[in-house]
């Protein structure tokens, strides 16, 4: 079992935003299990909270930008992609603006500073999307493809292609995320000279020097965009390499572009939201195709996750029969709606009822044409997340369990007499102060027929 990671201590950068060219602050913090990504502008009132989510992309010019309710998150591509490189899954990164600082252009000092803070591992397991088939997505504009196959490790390769003699082809490859500190995280962000004349035109690149860009020189260097671009770096004299780059850089690769483009696919497919086992492949990749393709996997893994029937042999010894289960439970019947508890873990639970024609409730809902109740399904779900609960405590015996909230319910199909109910509980977030926030599935006959987040809280009784 791989665990989730998290980084250890919290630790802060400052720089100048590319875009927006403002000193900018910001500090990744430690984050609890399954909370991923998230943004904070602390410089906003309450501090709101923008989730590294594909939905959330609203525009992918010079950068994949984010908005929620209103608040933006400019240029997030090259820290999440040190994230995802350094193997941490949950961190909060605060903001007091909109865009990250730009740094040298790749990803190297927020590696740096991950490691600073170190990484720790977390009590729950890291969720993995298994890719079982070629997913693809195609740019009919640009051309630009991403494709992801079966593999057992995350790999990615990039080609590009820009169709100018300056650049030409180039490929980079990553066979396992443990390359990216090495092999990826120093390439640094380019641009071609006649894009950057029109970016520094229309006042779109504040934050720039010749540190933090590679640019590509792709056409004559008229004397009126040597002094604008004198003025625009605080440069007294700016010239051309032989290798067609404007001076004061060196290049780390000669396939350095290849490689910054496979960065921002690291970060850009950052945004599914899970771990994947697949290898990609982009060819000519950007910001507007990593995208689309991270929307459309993130879709399908939740229409998979949604519809997903876990399996259980019910031969086996359970892990609680009834009679454990009313050791912990203050339920009895006709109110104890679990036959027993068949897994379970800190972050999880699953239960079991039968149903038969001789429940209770059968006597007065539809006797002549049987149907559970929906609430009491819900409250089936409830009582294996009791359990669950219940477990975190030296006497269970001596507490009660109460309903906090029901959010999100709904019933799917509907669940009669011989049908085998099973109940999967998982934590939404950590139980705390004898609080439990869960996600329940109540499942029967090889489908989901209900589902619904759950809040309780356990008390000692009176």
């Amino acid at each position: 079992m791989v665990k989730q990671k998290t980084i250890q201590n919290e630790i802060s950068l400052t720089g100048v935003g590319l875009h927006t060219g403002k000193e900018v602050k910001m500090t990744f913090k430690p984050a609890p299990i399954n909370n991923g990504f998230t943004f904070v502008r602390v410089d906003l009132e309450g501090s709101p909270i923008i989730e590294a989510d594909a939905n959330y992309v609203v525009n992918t010019q010079r950068g994949t930008n984010l908005e929620k309710l209103g608040v933006k998150i400019q240029t997030s591509e090259h820290v999440l992609a040190a994230f995802v490189g350094c193997d941490v899954d949950n961190v909060i990164i605060e903001l007091n603006e909109s865009e990250p600082p730009i740094m040298d252009g790749s990803s190297k000092y927020f590696v740096e500073a991950i490691e600073k803070a170190g990484v720790v591992e977390q009590e729950a397991e890291r969720k993995y999307y298994v890719v079982k088939e070629v997913i693809s997505f195609v740019d009919e504009t640009t051309g630009s493809e991403i494709l992801v196959m079966p593999s057992d490790d995350y790999q990615v390769t990039a080609m590009v292609d820009f169709g100018t003699k300056v650049l030409g082809t180039q490929n980079a490859t990553m066979k396992s995320i443990t390359d990216f500190k090495k092999e990826i995280a120093d390439a640094r962000t380019f641009s071609f000279l006649h894009e950057l004349e029109t970016l520094l035109d229309n006042g779109l690149i504040k934050g720039g020097d010749l540190n933090n860009a590679i640019v590509y020189v792709d056409k004559e260097i008229s004397e009126a965009t040597m002094e604008n671009l004198k003025v625009a770096f605080g440069k007294d004299k700016i010239s051309v390499k032989p290798n067609g780059i404007l001076d004061n850089l060196t290049l780390h690769y000669p396939n350095e572009a290849a490689r910054h483009k496979l960065l921002d696919v690291v970060g850009d497919l950052a945004l599914i939201g899970i771990r994947i086992k697949g290898k990609v492949i982009a060819n000519k990749p950007g910001h507007f195709v990593n995208t689309q393709f991270a929307k459309k996997m993130s879709k399908i893994i939740k229409i998979e996750q949604k519809n997903q029937i876990p399996v259980y042999d019910l031969n086996l010894e359970p892990l609680m029969d009834i009679h454990k289960i009313m050791s912990i439970l203050p339920h009895r019947p006709p109110f104890l709606l679990i036959d027993r508890i068949i897994e379970m873990s800190d972050t999880h639970v699953v239960g079991m009822k039968n149903v038969t024609m001789n429940e209770n409730f059968f006597v007065g809902h539809f006797p002549d044409a049987p149907v559970m109740p929906g609430v009491l399904i819900v409250e089936a779900m409830a009582q294996s997340g009791g359990i669950l609960v219940l477990s975190t405590v030296p006497d269970p015996e001596n507490y009660l369990t109460y309903f906090m909230k029901i959010d999100n319910v709904k019933f799917k199909y509907k669940v009669l007499p011989g049908d085998t109910l099973i109940f999967k509980c998982e934590l939404i977030t950590p139980i705390r102060r004898g609080i439990c926030h869960m996600q329940a599935h109540a499942y029967a006959n090889g489908r989901l027929v209900a589902e619904a987040e759950l809040m309780a809280q356990i008390a000692k009784k009176q």
